[in-house]
């Protein structure tokens, strides 16, 4: 009898969640229009964070140097460089810097999207640096750890040169918002240009 009560409770919770998440959601993407917040965010937090569940706007355009991400089990984020031609430079769980496709950047992780820092005019928030030391560091083998040498360290390092421990994507975003001095916007990238749905 306790079981079905369980169930019930945890899908009421899960329901009231769901519907504060959209709430919060649609309030960022009304300032971001009116331009109603301060440059940056809570401490290591995104504006919009990435997300599986809730609809975001797409990136207006795509360039070289740009930051994305996608998820991984829904916990974690993955994250890269895009490099141009639906290519981009990430770091392997093998310690291999790689370029892949967007299909490849995608497999084997449980997210169907690929998001991209953006500015509040959701256009790209794109590094040159970032691109010449990503295209600099293909096919080259780094040491890779889970915690102290992983992709959010990789993609640190490409934009700012840096080798800096990043042990998570709240980090990597603060370090994002301090390097770009302003809020960080997570919108998707459309997928239908580079044979992906």
């Amino acid at each position: 009898m306790a079981l079905p009560l369980l169930w019930l409770g945890s899908a009421a919770l899960g329901a009231v969640w769901l519907a504060d998440e959209g709430q919060k959601r649609k309030k960022v993407a009304r300032n971001r229009v009116l331009k109603d917040m301060p440059t940056k965010g809570a401490k290591g937090q995104a504006r919009l964070t990435p997300s599986e569940w809730f609809h975001s706007q797409s990136v207006k355009r795509v360039q070289p140097g740009m930051l994305v991400c996608c998820h991984v089990f829904g916990v974690i984020e993955h994250t890269g460089i895009w490099l141009g031609d639906g290519m981009l430079a990430e770091l392997h769980g093998s310690g291999l810097v790689r370029p892949v496709s967007v299909k490849r950047f995608l497999a084997g992780r449980s997210g169907s999207k690929v998001f991209v820092a953006c500015d509040h005019q959701r256009m790209p928030l794109v590094s040159e640096q970032a691109l010449a030391r990503a295209g600099e560091s293909l096919f080259q083998y780094r040491d890779y750890d889970w915690f102290d040498n992983n992709c959010h360290r990789y993609v640190w390092h490409c934009i700012s040169g840096k080798p800096q421990r990043v042990s998570s994507f709240s980090r990597l975003n603060q370090l994002l918002e301090d390097f770009f001095g302003q809020g960080i916007y997570w919108d998707q990238l459309p997928l239908e240009p580079f044979g992906e749905e």
